[in-house]
């Protein structure tokens, strides 16, 4: 499970290390995809194919999801980490998530997402607000039993 956040950086070759408690990524590796908030997500293997028959089960006819096979298959980029857990994320995935030498890496349970510091910092204000999260949240059952 990915919990928490870490921040890195890209080293003088352009690798990310992948932060210690989220190096639980199968042999295979991970995808890596445009996420909705101009974030990327890292998604394992498993995640990515129940999206993946999602999106191909969507009508074809339909433009929104035409619109979200471009978003997310059309970027999505097939990472493994070498042995000090380090992975290439191509330039289009750079710029669309507008990283330059740091990022903030964000757990999401199933997955990770990967921020721009500042962009992160933005999201940090928007769930912070005590009083709009009961407005937001107040529609979804958030039971633990």
């Amino acid at each position: 499970m990915f919990l928490n956040q870490y921040q890195h950086s890209f080293d003088d070759k352009g690798r990310l290390t992948i932060p210690s408690r989220f190096r639980e990524l199968p042999i295979e590796g991970a995808f890596v995809v445009q996420g909705l908030d101009r974030n990327l997500m890292v998604l394992p293997p498993s995640v990515f194919q129940i999206l993946y028959d999602r999106m191909m089960a969507m009508n074809l006819t339909d433009p929104t999801a035409r619109l979200l096979r471009r978003i997310i298959l059309g970027n999505a980029l097939r990472v493994v980490p070498d042995g000090a857990g380090r992975i290439l994320i191509s330039p289009n995935l750079k710029e669309f998530a507008d990283l330059k030498e740091n990022v903030v890496f964000v757990g999401q349970g199933d997955y990770f997402e990967i921020w721009s510091p500042d962009l992160w910092k933005e999201q940090e204000v928007q769930v912070s607000d005590a009083e709009a999260n009961t407005q937001r949240f107040a529609a979804l059952d958030l039971k633990t039993r």
